[in-house]
């Protein structure tokens, strides 16, 4: 892969798009539940790495899921 935006950054973007509608916190619950849920261990360890990394190309309910993932 060259550049560009890492896949686990795209997806939790993507993923926190469709929850836009509730509020950050409920959002960020229902997104942690689905990364944990469907994503493989090492997907889920990247966007951890990445969220504690200070990346600001997060969406800030997926930023705040990651945070969440850390204690699920």
């Amino acid at each position: 892969m060259s550049g560009g935006v890492p896949p686990h950054v795209r997806l939790v973007n993507e993923i926190a798009a469709q929850f836009a509608h509730r509020a950050p916190a409920d959002a960020a619950t229902a997104i942690a539940n689905h990364v944990k849920a469907t994503w493989d261990p090492r997907m889920t360890k990247a966007l951890i790495s990445h969220a504690n990394s200070g990346a600001t190309d997060l969406d800030p309910a997926a930023a705040l899921a990651a945070q969440k993932l850390q204690t699920l």
